[in-house]
């Protein structure tokens, strides 16, 4: 693997970005954090973090412009939790218009499960090289309220009450609505497969 890759972490202020960092630099890269346009686009991989609340999350993205620049994106983009669900069409969490990278509506869990999901859960249906080596079935860590309904743009899926979409891919775009710096060894490999996209 090309190991001088430039890694952007895009820092909007909503983002658990000290974990990842420390996540790929535990697999012999530096990444950069930034919100400077010009610094993202001439990055050879792109990670798009995202905490907290959808419609605070899409104001800070605006107010630096970012909302502009993600969609435009050609090198491979790695969407995390909030950040996934920000790159849909629109979330229901805060009544949010997203950046319409993929074609979904994020949906709130309905009261017959306990919300927010916190805890580790399956994925299976796992689909593209994201997942290369990566078993049917195998537990991420996951902490969300809101969640991508099945989708044309799914290639992981996981059952928490429904089942829903807990990866998508479009085009140069990934997302995973969970934690892979926080899933153990399957989210090392599963950043690790990042990485690897167009070597």
């Amino acid at each position: 693997m090309k190991m001088n890759q430039k890694i952007v972490i895009i820092d909007y202020g909503a983002g658990n970005i000290q974990s990842i960092k420390f996540a790929i630099k535990r697999l012999g890269f530096e990444a950069e954090l930034s919100n400077d346009a010009s610094e993202i686009r001439n990055a050879d991989k792109v990670i798009f973090p995202g905490v907290g609340e959808a419609g605070s999350a899409m104001k800070m993205l605006r107010s630096t412009g970012l909302d502009q620049v993600i969609p435009t994106l050609t090198q491979p983009v790695l969407g995390i939790c909030l950040g996934m669900q920000l790159m849909c069409d629109y979330s229901e969490e805060g009544n949010t218009k997203g950046l319409g990278i993929f074609k979904a509506d994020v949906k709130k869990f309905n009261n017959k499960v306990k919300v927010p999901q916190i805890g580790w859960n399956q994925i299976t249906n796992l689909e593209t090289t994201l997942f290369t080596n990566i078993e049917e079935g195998e537990y991420v860590y996951l902490v969300h309220s809101f969640y991508v309904p099945e989708c044309k743009d799914e290639i992981a899926r996981t059952e928490y009450g429904v089942n829903y979409s807990t990866a998508l891919h479009r085009d140069n775009f990934y997302g995973v609505q969970f934690h892979p710096e926080k899933s153990s060894k399957t989210g090392e490999l599963i950043l690790k497969n990042f990485l690897k996209i167009g070597l």
